[in-house]
């Protein structure tokens, strides 16, 4: 199995990675929806909040896939201990 520079492989590194943006973008979204509010934008801001539960079901669908591989070597650095 292939491996990226950080020593985990490159499933595992995609899904933090596709994990955090998530998380990250689901923090930022919350400003987003205050902003869209108090310019007196509802519907922009329902269209934010739709966003951030997709980024949410994101994050946890990553988890779960992540909790997945965690019965195999693929969540440790490889070369390294476990």
């Amino acid at each position: 199995m292939a491996t990226g520079e950080t020593g985990f492989d490159d499933v595992t590194y995609d899904l933090i990675s596709v994990q955090y943006h998530a998380l990250k973008a689901g923090h930022d979204y919350g400003q987003y929806v205050r902003d869209a509010e108090n310019a007196g934008k509802q519907e922009i801001a329902d269209f934010f909040r739709e966003v951030m539960e997709q980024d949410s079901q994101r994050a946890q669908r990553c988890h779960r896939f992540l909790a997945e591989l965690g019965g195999t070597d693929n969540t440790s650095p490889q070369g390294g201990s476990a």
